[in-house]
Protein backbone atom coordinates (compact mmCIF):
# COMPACT_ATOMS: atom_id res chain seq x y z
CA UNK A 1 0.00 0.00 0.00
CA UNK A 2 1.33 3.48 -0.87
CA UNK A 3 2.28 5.91 1.89
CA UNK A 4 -0.75 7.90 3.05
CA UNK A 5 -1.79 9.40 6.38
CA UNK A 6 -5.38 9.39 7.61
CA UNK A 7 -5.51 12.45 9.89
CA UNK A 8 -9.07 11.82 11.06
CA UNK A 9 -7.74 9.57 13.86
CA UNK A 10 -5.41 9.91 16.89
CA UNK A 11 -4.69 12.99 19.05
CA UNK A 12 -4.86 16.13 16.83
CA UNK A 13 -1.64 17.89 17.91
CA UNK A 14 0.30 14.63 17.74
CA UNK A 15 -0.91 14.00 14.18
CA UNK A 16 -0.17 17.59 13.13
CA UNK A 17 3.34 17.64 14.60
CA UNK A 18 4.18 14.26 13.09
CA UNK A 19 3.03 15.52 9.70
CA UNK A 20 4.69 18.92 10.08
CA UNK A 21 8.20 17.71 10.93
CA UNK A 22 9.06 16.60 7.36
CA UNK A 23 7.43 19.80 6.06
CA UNK A 24 9.55 21.87 8.43
CA UNK A 25 12.77 20.11 7.50
CA UNK A 26 11.87 20.56 3.83
CA UNK A 27 11.14 24.26 4.13
CA UNK A 28 14.28 24.78 6.20
CA UNK A 29 16.29 23.07 3.48
CA UNK A 30 14.60 25.26 0.89
CA UNK A 31 15.46 28.38 2.88
CA UNK A 32 18.94 27.01 3.48
CA UNK A 33 19.73 26.86 -0.17
CA UNK A 34 18.23 30.34 -0.64
CA UNK A 35 20.62 31.51 2.06
CA UNK A 36 23.54 29.66 0.48
CA UNK A 37 22.67 31.31 -2.85
CA UNK A 38 22.83 34.65 -1.06
CA UNK A 39 26.10 33.84 0.70
CA UNK A 40 27.85 32.59 -2.45
CA UNK A 41 26.59 35.59 -4.42
CA UNK A 42 27.51 38.03 -1.64
CA UNK A 43 31.00 36.69 -1.03
CA UNK A 44 31.86 36.22 -4.73
CA UNK A 45 29.81 38.85 -6.58
CA UNK A 46 29.43 41.62 -3.97
CA UNK A 47 26.60 43.75 -2.55
CA UNK A 48 25.32 44.72 -6.01
CA UNK A 49 24.45 41.09 -6.78
CA UNK A 50 22.48 40.80 -3.53
CA UNK A 51 20.61 43.99 -4.41
CA UNK A 52 19.88 42.71 -7.96
CA UNK A 53 18.45 39.45 -6.65
CA UNK A 54 16.52 41.22 -3.89
CA UNK A 55 14.94 43.81 -6.14
CA UNK A 56 13.28 41.08 -8.26
CA UNK A 57 12.05 38.87 -5.44
CA UNK A 58 8.64 40.52 -5.09
CA UNK A 59 7.98 40.28 -8.85
CA UNK A 60 8.79 36.57 -8.83
CA UNK A 61 6.66 36.07 -5.74
CA UNK A 62 3.47 37.48 -7.25
CA UNK A 63 3.59 34.94 -10.09
CA UNK A 64 4.71 31.91 -8.13
CA UNK A 65 2.42 32.70 -5.20
CA UNK A 66 -0.56 32.74 -7.53
CA UNK A 67 0.38 29.40 -9.09
CA UNK A 68 1.33 27.72 -5.81
CA UNK A 69 -1.72 29.26 -4.15
CA UNK A 70 -3.88 27.65 -6.80
CA UNK A 71 -2.21 24.32 -6.05
CA UNK A 72 -2.87 24.80 -2.36
CA UNK A 73 -6.53 25.37 -3.22
CA UNK A 74 -6.58 22.26 -5.40
CA UNK A 75 -4.94 20.39 -2.51
CA UNK A 76 -7.80 21.41 -0.22
CA UNK A 77 -10.27 19.65 -2.52
CA UNK A 78 -7.96 16.62 -2.71
CA UNK A 79 -7.59 16.42 1.08
CA UNK A 80 -11.36 16.77 1.62
CA UNK A 81 -11.99 14.07 -0.99
CA UNK A 82 -9.36 11.81 0.58
CA UNK A 83 -10.93 12.35 4.02
CA UNK A 84 -14.36 11.44 2.58
CA UNK A 85 -12.85 8.28 0.95
CA UNK A 86 -14.32 9.21 -2.46
CA UNK A 87 -11.86 7.51 -4.83
CA UNK A 88 -13.77 8.25 -8.03
CA UNK A 89 -13.81 11.99 -7.35
CA UNK A 90 -10.16 11.83 -6.26
CA UNK A 91 -9.01 10.61 -9.68
CA UNK A 92 -11.04 13.23 -11.50
CA UNK A 93 -9.70 15.93 -9.18
CA UNK A 94 -6.10 14.92 -9.97
CA UNK A 95 -6.84 15.10 -13.72
CA UNK A 96 -8.41 18.52 -13.28
CA UNK A 97 -5.42 19.72 -11.27
CA UNK A 98 -2.97 18.66 -14.01
CA UNK A 99 -4.94 20.39 -16.77
CA UNK A 100 -5.45 23.62 -14.81
CA UNK A 101 -1.77 23.76 -13.87
CA UNK A 102 -0.70 23.32 -17.48
CA UNK A 103 -2.95 26.17 -18.61
CA UNK A 104 -1.80 28.42 -15.74
CA UNK A 105 1.89 27.82 -16.50
CA UNK A 106 1.52 28.61 -20.21
CA UNK A 107 -0.48 31.77 -19.56
CA UNK A 108 1.85 33.16 -16.90
CA UNK A 109 5.05 32.47 -18.86
CA UNK A 110 3.72 33.87 -22.15
CA UNK A 111 2.25 36.95 -20.46
CA UNK A 112 5.14 38.03 -18.25
CA UNK A 113 8.44 37.32 -20.04
CA UNK A 114 7.92 39.88 -22.87
CA UNK A 115 7.26 42.68 -20.36
CA UNK A 116 10.05 42.08 -17.84
CA UNK A 117 12.08 45.19 -18.65
CA UNK A 118 8.98 47.37 -18.38
CA UNK A 119 8.11 45.85 -15.00
CA UNK A 120 11.63 46.33 -13.64
CA UNK A 121 11.63 49.96 -14.73
CA UNK A 122 8.24 50.50 -13.08
CA UNK A 123 9.76 49.08 -9.89
CA UNK A 124 12.42 51.83 -10.01
CA UNK A 125 15.21 49.26 -10.16
CA UNK A 126 18.49 51.21 -9.78
CA UNK A 127 20.20 51.59 -13.18
CA UNK A 128 23.56 50.26 -11.94
CA UNK A 129 22.01 46.85 -11.09
CA UNK A 130 19.29 46.82 -13.78
CA UNK A 131 21.01 44.42 -16.19
CA UNK A 132 21.92 41.96 -13.43
CA UNK A 133 18.36 42.04 -12.09
CA UNK A 134 16.92 41.46 -15.57
CA UNK A 135 19.20 38.51 -16.37
CA UNK A 136 18.49 36.84 -13.02
CA UNK A 137 14.70 37.12 -13.11
CA UNK A 138 14.46 36.19 -16.81
CA UNK A 139 16.15 32.83 -16.20
CA UNK A 140 14.09 32.19 -13.04
CA UNK A 141 10.77 32.94 -14.76
CA UNK A 142 11.68 30.99 -17.89
CA UNK A 143 11.94 27.95 -15.60
CA UNK A 144 8.73 28.70 -13.73
CA UNK A 145 7.02 25.60 -15.18
CA UNK A 146 9.26 23.31 -13.09
CA UNK A 147 8.52 25.29 -9.92
CA UNK A 148 4.78 24.97 -10.53
CA UNK A 149 5.13 21.27 -11.39
CA UNK A 150 7.04 20.56 -8.19
CA UNK A 151 4.44 22.34 -6.07
CA UNK A 152 1.68 20.39 -7.81
CA UNK A 153 3.37 17.06 -7.08
CA UNK A 154 4.23 17.99 -3.51
CA UNK A 155 0.70 19.32 -2.95
CA UNK A 156 -0.80 16.05 -4.16
CA UNK A 157 1.33 13.99 -1.78
CA UNK A 158 0.66 16.29 1.18
CA UNK A 159 -3.10 16.14 0.53
CA UNK A 160 -3.05 12.38 1.07
CA UNK A 161 -0.83 12.67 4.13
CA UNK A 162 2.67 12.02 2.71
CA UNK A 163 4.92 14.89 3.74
CA UNK A 164 8.12 12.82 3.88
CA UNK A 165 8.77 12.00 0.23
CA UNK A 166 8.76 15.60 -1.06
CA UNK A 167 11.29 16.31 1.72
CA UNK A 168 13.71 13.64 0.51
CA UNK A 169 13.62 14.95 -3.05
CA UNK A 170 13.98 18.53 -1.85
CA UNK A 171 17.06 17.59 0.18
CA UNK A 172 18.66 16.11 -2.93
CA UNK A 173 17.73 19.26 -4.82
CA UNK A 174 19.38 21.46 -2.16
CA UNK A 175 22.66 19.57 -2.39
CA UNK A 176 22.60 19.80 -6.20
CA UNK A 177 21.82 23.52 -5.99
CA UNK A 178 24.82 24.23 -3.78
CA UNK A 179 27.15 22.22 -6.02
CA UNK A 180 25.88 24.04 -9.11
CA UNK A 181 26.24 27.42 -7.37
CA UNK A 182 29.91 26.70 -6.81
CA UNK A 183 30.43 25.46 -10.39
CA UNK A 184 28.50 28.26 -12.12
CA UNK A 185 29.57 31.21 -9.93
CA UNK A 186 33.02 30.36 -8.59
CA UNK A 187 34.41 28.16 -11.38
CA UNK A 188 32.63 29.37 -14.53
CA UNK A 189 32.10 33.00 -13.39
CA UNK A 190 28.51 33.17 -14.71
CA UNK A 191 27.47 35.78 -12.15
CA UNK A 192 23.79 36.12 -11.22
CA UNK A 193 22.83 34.00 -14.23
CA UNK A 194 24.67 31.15 -12.51
CA UNK A 195 22.61 31.66 -9.34
CA UNK A 196 19.39 31.46 -11.36
CA UNK A 197 20.47 28.47 -13.47
CA UNK A 198 21.46 26.52 -10.37
CA UNK A 199 18.01 27.08 -8.85
CA UNK A 200 16.11 26.09 -12.00
CA UNK A 201 18.17 22.94 -12.65
CA UNK A 202 17.93 21.78 -9.03
CA UNK A 203 14.15 22.33 -9.00
CA UNK A 204 13.83 20.40 -12.26
CA UNK A 205 15.62 17.45 -10.70
CA UNK A 206 13.33 17.33 -7.66
CA UNK A 207 10.26 17.64 -9.92
CA UNK A 208 11.32 14.70 -12.08
CA UNK A 209 11.92 12.56 -8.98
CA UNK A 210 8.48 13.47 -7.61
CA UNK A 211 6.75 12.56 -10.86
CA UNK A 212 8.52 9.19 -11.09
CA UNK A 213 7.66 8.39 -7.47
CA UNK A 214 3.98 9.31 -7.86
CA UNK A 215 3.68 7.24 -11.04
CA UNK A 216 5.20 4.24 -9.26
CA UNK A 217 3.57 4.47 -5.81
CA UNK A 218 0.20 6.14 -6.28
CA UNK A 219 -1.32 4.49 -9.33
CA UNK A 220 -4.59 3.94 -7.47
CA UNK A 221 -5.06 7.72 -7.19
CA UNK A 222 -4.02 8.65 -10.72
CA UNK A 223 -6.64 9.34 -13.40
CA UNK A 224 -7.57 6.71 -15.94
CA UNK A 225 -8.80 7.48 -19.46
CA UNK A 226 -12.41 8.03 -18.37
CA UNK A 227 -11.33 10.45 -15.62
CA UNK A 228 -10.01 13.00 -18.14
CA UNK A 229 -13.59 13.76 -19.19
CA UNK A 230 -13.94 16.54 -16.69
CA UNK A 231 -17.18 17.56 -15.04
CA UNK A 232 -18.13 21.22 -14.98
CA UNK A 233 -19.09 21.01 -11.30
CA UNK A 234 -15.65 19.69 -10.31
CA UNK A 235 -13.85 22.28 -12.45
CA UNK A 236 -15.89 25.03 -10.79
CA UNK A 237 -15.23 23.59 -7.33
CA UNK A 238 -11.47 23.36 -7.87
CA UNK A 239 -11.22 26.72 -9.61
CA UNK A 240 -13.20 28.31 -6.79
CA UNK A 241 -10.81 26.92 -4.17
CA UNK A 242 -7.72 27.45 -6.34
CA UNK A 243 -8.44 30.99 -7.46
CA UNK A 244 -9.46 31.98 -3.94
CA UNK A 245 -6.15 30.76 -2.52
CA UNK A 246 -4.20 32.04 -5.54
CA UNK A 247 -5.75 35.50 -5.25
CA UNK A 248 -5.14 35.56 -1.52
CA UNK A 249 -1.41 34.94 -1.99
CA UNK A 250 -0.96 36.97 -5.18
CA UNK A 251 -2.76 40.03 -3.81
CA UNK A 252 -0.36 39.77 -0.86
CA UNK A 253 2.54 39.51 -3.33
CA UNK A 254 1.29 42.47 -5.41
CA UNK A 255 1.45 44.47 -2.19
CA UNK A 256 5.02 43.28 -1.79
CA UNK A 257 5.84 44.53 -5.30
CA UNK A 258 4.46 47.95 -4.41
CA UNK A 259 6.43 47.92 -1.15
CA UNK A 260 9.54 46.85 -3.08
CA UNK A 261 9.07 49.89 -5.33
CA UNK A 262 9.24 52.08 -2.23
CA UNK A 263 12.32 50.21 -0.98
CA UNK A 264 14.08 50.53 -4.36
CA UNK A 265 13.77 54.32 -4.12
CA UNK A 266 15.86 54.25 -0.92
CA UNK A 267 19.03 53.03 -2.69
CA UNK A 268 21.24 49.96 -3.02
CA UNK A 269 22.31 49.77 0.63
CA UNK A 270 18.72 49.62 1.86
CA UNK A 271 17.82 47.02 -0.81
CA UNK A 272 20.77 44.89 0.34
CA UNK A 273 19.88 45.31 4.03
CA UNK A 274 16.23 44.43 3.45
CA UNK A 275 17.15 41.38 1.34
CA UNK A 276 19.56 40.11 4.01
CA UNK A 277 17.12 40.56 6.90
CA UNK A 278 14.31 38.86 4.95
CA UNK A 279 16.51 35.83 4.30
CA UNK A 280 16.98 35.39 8.05
CA UNK A 281 13.48 36.18 9.26
CA UNK A 282 11.99 33.98 6.54
CA UNK A 283 14.10 31.15 7.96
CA UNK A 284 12.81 31.91 11.46
CA UNK A 285 9.29 32.18 10.07
CA UNK A 286 9.33 28.65 8.63
CA UNK A 287 8.05 26.82 11.74
CA UNK A 288 5.12 29.26 11.89
CA UNK A 289 4.06 28.63 8.30
CA UNK A 290 4.83 24.90 8.42
CA UNK A 291 2.61 24.09 11.37
CA UNK A 292 -0.15 26.19 9.76
CA UNK A 293 0.23 24.22 6.51
CA UNK A 294 0.15 20.90 8.37
CA UNK A 295 -2.93 22.07 10.26
CA UNK A 296 -4.68 22.96 6.99
CA UNK A 297 -4.26 19.37 5.73
CA UNK A 298 -5.58 18.15 9.08
CA UNK A 299 -8.53 20.54 8.87
CA UNK A 300 -9.25 19.58 5.24
CA UNK A 301 -9.36 15.85 5.96
CA UNK A 302 -11.41 16.23 9.16
CA UNK A 303 -13.78 18.71 7.51
CA UNK A 304 -14.36 16.18 4.72
CA UNK A 305 -14.99 13.50 7.37
CA UNK A 306 -17.20 15.90 9.41
CA UNK A 307 -14.97 15.56 12.51
CA UNK A 308 -15.59 19.11 13.65
CA UNK A 309 -14.63 18.79 17.32
CA UNK A 310 -11.16 17.64 16.28
CA UNK A 311 -10.76 20.81 14.23
CA UNK A 312 -11.63 23.05 17.19
CA UNK A 313 -9.20 21.21 19.48
CA UNK A 314 -6.41 21.39 16.90
CA UNK A 315 -6.81 25.14 16.36
CA UNK A 316 -6.22 25.88 20.05
CA UNK A 317 -3.20 23.60 20.29
CA UNK A 318 -1.60 24.91 17.10
CA UNK A 319 -1.90 28.54 18.24
CA UNK A 320 -0.01 27.66 21.45
CA UNK A 321 2.75 26.19 19.30
CA UNK A 322 2.92 29.41 17.26
CA UNK A 323 3.29 31.46 20.45
CA UNK A 324 6.18 29.36 21.78
CA UNK A 325 8.15 29.60 18.54
CA UNK A 326 7.53 33.35 18.36
CA UNK A 327 9.25 33.80 21.74
CA UNK A 328 12.23 31.72 20.58
CA UNK A 329 12.53 33.80 17.39
CA UNK A 330 12.58 37.07 19.33
CA UNK A 331 15.45 35.79 21.45
CA UNK A 332 17.46 34.73 18.37
CA UNK A 333 16.88 38.05 16.58
CA UNK A 334 17.92 40.23 19.52
CA UNK A 335 20.92 38.20 20.63
CA UNK A 336 22.37 36.96 17.32
CA UNK A 337 20.72 39.13 14.63
CA UNK A 338 23.65 41.40 13.66
CA UNK A 339 26.11 38.51 13.67
CA UNK A 340 23.89 36.38 11.44
CA UNK A 341 23.53 39.23 8.93
CA UNK A 342 27.29 39.84 8.81
CA UNK A 343 27.93 36.13 8.22
CA UNK A 344 25.16 35.85 5.64
CA UNK A 345 26.30 38.46 3.13
CA UNK A 346 29.95 38.96 4.13
CA UNK A 347 29.69 42.74 4.35
CA UNK A 348 31.40 45.15 6.74
CA UNK A 349 29.09 48.03 5.79
CA UNK A 350 27.69 49.09 9.15
CA UNK A 351 24.73 50.90 7.59
CA UNK A 352 23.60 47.69 5.89
CA UNK A 353 24.07 45.62 9.04
CA UNK A 354 22.26 48.03 11.37
CA UNK A 355 19.25 48.49 9.06
CA UNK A 356 18.95 44.75 8.46
CA UNK A 357 19.15 44.02 12.22
CA UNK A 358 16.50 46.69 12.93
CA UNK A 359 14.08 45.08 10.46
CA UNK A 360 14.76 41.60 11.84
CA UNK A 361 14.07 42.63 15.45
CA UNK A 362 10.86 44.52 14.72
CA UNK A 363 9.42 41.73 12.57
CA UNK A 364 10.09 38.96 15.10
CA UNK A 365 8.38 40.96 17.86
CA UNK A 366 5.19 40.58 15.80
CA UNK A 367 5.66 36.90 14.93
CA UNK A 368 2.75 35.70 17.05
CA UNK A 369 0.17 37.79 15.12
CA UNK A 370 1.84 36.55 11.92
CA UNK A 371 1.68 32.91 13.02
CA UNK A 372 -1.96 33.30 14.04
CA UNK A 373 -2.65 34.84 10.62
CA UNK A 374 -1.07 31.82 8.90
CA UNK A 375 -3.17 29.42 10.98
CA UNK A 376 -6.46 31.24 10.38
CA UNK A 377 -5.93 31.79 6.65
CA UNK A 378 -4.97 28.18 5.94
CA UNK A 379 -7.59 26.59 8.18
CA UNK A 380 -10.39 28.82 6.87
CA UNK A 381 -9.45 27.97 3.29
CA UNK A 382 -9.54 24.27 4.19
CA UNK A 383 -13.05 24.72 5.61
CA UNK A 384 -14.32 26.38 2.45
CA UNK A 385 -14.01 30.07 3.34
CA UNK A 386 -13.26 31.85 0.08
CA UNK A 387 -14.00 35.56 0.52
CA UNK A 388 -12.57 36.41 3.95
CA UNK A 389 -8.96 35.27 3.28
CA UNK A 390 -8.92 37.23 0.01
CA UNK A 391 -10.30 40.28 1.81
CA UNK A 392 -7.52 39.98 4.40
CA UNK A 393 -4.96 40.04 1.58
CA UNK A 394 -6.74 43.08 0.13
CA UNK A 395 -6.27 44.84 3.48
CA UNK A 396 -2.58 43.96 3.16
CA UNK A 397 -2.44 45.40 -0.36
CA UNK A 398 -4.22 48.60 0.68
CA UNK A 399 -1.91 49.28 3.63
CA UNK A 400 1.20 48.68 1.49
CA UNK A 401 -0.05 51.12 -1.14
CA UNK A 402 -0.73 53.76 1.52
CA UNK A 403 2.66 53.12 3.09
CA UNK A 404 4.47 53.45 -0.23
CA UNK A 405 2.69 56.71 -1.09
CA UNK A 406 2.51 58.47 2.28
CA UNK A 407 4.71 56.78 4.91
CA UNK A 408 7.97 55.65 3.28
CA UNK A 409 8.72 59.06 1.65
CA UNK A 410 8.58 60.62 5.13
CA UNK A 411 9.84 57.88 7.48
CA UNK A 412 12.21 56.23 4.97
CA UNK A 413 13.28 52.70 5.99
CA UNK A 414 11.55 52.92 9.36
CA UNK A 415 8.28 53.19 7.43
CA UNK A 416 9.15 50.03 5.48
CA UNK A 417 9.98 48.12 8.66
CA UNK A 418 6.74 49.06 10.44
CA UNK A 419 4.43 48.42 7.50
CA UNK A 420 4.26 44.63 7.56
CA UNK A 421 3.84 44.17 11.35
CA UNK A 422 0.93 46.63 11.28
CA UNK A 423 -0.60 44.63 8.43
CA UNK A 424 -0.25 41.34 10.32
CA UNK A 425 -2.13 42.75 13.32
CA UNK A 426 -4.95 44.23 11.22
CA UNK A 427 -5.42 41.06 9.16
CA UNK A 428 -5.40 38.63 12.09
CA UNK A 429 -7.97 40.75 13.95
CA UNK A 430 -10.21 40.80 10.86
CA UNK A 431 -9.95 37.03 10.25
CA UNK A 432 -10.34 36.25 13.95
CA UNK A 433 -13.65 38.15 14.05
CA UNK A 434 -14.93 36.42 10.89
CA UNK A 435 -13.88 32.99 12.16
CA UNK A 436 -15.53 33.38 15.56
CA UNK A 437 -18.76 34.64 14.02
CA UNK A 438 -19.10 31.94 11.37
CA UNK A 439 -17.27 28.79 12.51
CA UNK A 440 -20.38 27.20 14.02
CA UNK A 441 -22.27 27.68 10.75
CA UNK A 442 -19.40 26.15 8.80
CA UNK A 443 -19.11 23.19 11.15
CA UNK A 444 -22.87 22.84 11.61
CA UNK A 445 -22.71 22.28 15.36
Amino acid sequence: MSSTNDMTKDVPIKVIIRFSIPLLIGTLFQQAYNIIDTMIAGYNLGDDAIAAIGTTSALYSVLVYFATGMNSGFGIILSQTFGAKDMEKMKKAVATMIILNTITTLLLTATVLPFLRILLRWLDTPQEIFDMAYMYIFVILAGMFVTISYNMCAGFMRAIGNSRTPLYFLMISCVVNVCLDIIFIVTLSLGVIGVALATVIATTLSTVFCMIYIAAKYKEYLPEKKDWHLSRDLINEMLSAGISMGLMLSVFAIGSIILQKGINQLGKEIITAHTASRRIYEMLMMPLSTIATANSTFVGQNFGAKQFERIKEAMKQVLWGEFIWSMISIFIAFVFGSTLIRILIGTNNQNIISNAAFNLKVCTIFFFPLGSLFVLRNAMQAMGYKIAPVLSSSIELGVKVLSCVFVIPVMKYTGVVLTEPIIWVLCVVFLGIVYRKTKYKKMKV
